[in-house]
């Protein structure tokens, strides 16, 4: 259902506009269903989160993560129901697991941020912004700024976890940022079937020039 609205959406605004030629009609396309399909897709997991007692946290989570996400980019999943399945478990899986965890030793605490750190800067320097096929960040000057702003956020966050007295915000900044670390690595794109699309978009150049 969604596809077949993206679709008839698309096509009018091509019709109506001339210049939009094909692969921007893919980019819109692929930008419709991000926003008519997350709307429903949060209305769920906010809805779980508040049967599974942790309504506030889950979206905390979201507004938390939301800049480190929008920067180094991660794979998508490919169907709604996996995407909101995926989602889901992501958000309302921290939220609550981070009011169950309590770092009594402050030392273990920094020592697991430092680890988190370290790792996140490795793994931004390899792959961030990691971008789909669908939407291939090409632009050298976009990939530097997300790069920048990726090592900036993940340093911010994990500072303030190593200060704020709140247990469970500490908590949901580190895992919140190890797990979002995580989708952007190869290992990841590879257990999902994603790609990275400005490799493939290289490679296609490439291969024209050839």
């Amino acid at each position: 259902m969604i596809d077949k609205i993206c679709l008839f959406l698309t096509e009018k605004i091509k019709n109506e506009m001339p210049e939009v030629d094909g692969q921007r009609a893919e980019i819109i396309n692929y930008g419709l269903h991000l926003l008519i399909g997350e709307l429903p897709k949060n209305i769920i997991i906010l809805g779980i989160a508040y049967l599974l007692g942790v309504f506030k946290y889950t979206l905390l989570t979201v507004i938390l993560l939301m800049p480190y996400r929008l920067s180094s980019g991660g794979f998508h999943l490919k169907t709604h129901i996996g995407c909101i399945l995926g989602t889901t478990l992501m958000y309302c899986g921290i939220a609550k697991i981070s009011y169950y965890i309590i770092f009594y030793n402050q030392i273990l605490k920094y020592i697991i941020c430092l680890s988190v750190w370290i790792f996140g800067m490795i793994m931004i320097y390899l792959y961030a912004p990691a971008d789909t096929e669908n939407v291939p960040i090409v632009s050298k000057k976009e990939r530097k700024q997300k790069k920048n702003l990726s090592y900036i956020f993940l340093t911010m966050a994990l500072l303030t976890a190593c200060v704020i007295p709140n247990n469970e915000i500490s908590n949901i900044l580190i895992l919140s940022y190890f797990v979002q670390t995580i989708t952007i690595t190869k290992l990841a794109y590879k257990l999902t079937k994603n790609k990275y699309g400005y490799i493939l978009y290289e490679n296609h150049n490439i291969t024209q020039n050839t």
